[in-house]
């Protein structure tokens, strides 16, 4: 497992998602970030690659429980 370093406004910058988007995946459990002792959000470059998984999926028709069918997110 990679460590979780990068923020959510890196994540954002790299895979072309808002900040509401990434929260609502993570509300939807469709991807797990760890949170700091000051509650910020850490993700992984693993993270960042199922963010765009999931989008791509969206995208193309699916919904979030499709999604969330057979593992803890699409890619798993």
């Amino acid at each position: 497992m990679q460590d979780k370093v990068m923020s959510i406004g890196i994540v954002c910058g790299l895979t072309g998602l808002t900040e509401r988007q990434i929260r609502y995946y993570e509300e939807r459990q469709l991807v797990f970030p760890v949170r700091t002792k000051g509650g910020a959000r850490k993700y992984s470059f693993d993270d960042v690659e199922r963010l765009k998984e999931i989008n791509s999926k969206l995208r193309d028709g699916f919904h979030t429980f499709e999604l969330r069918k057979g593992g803890r997110a699409c890619g798993e």
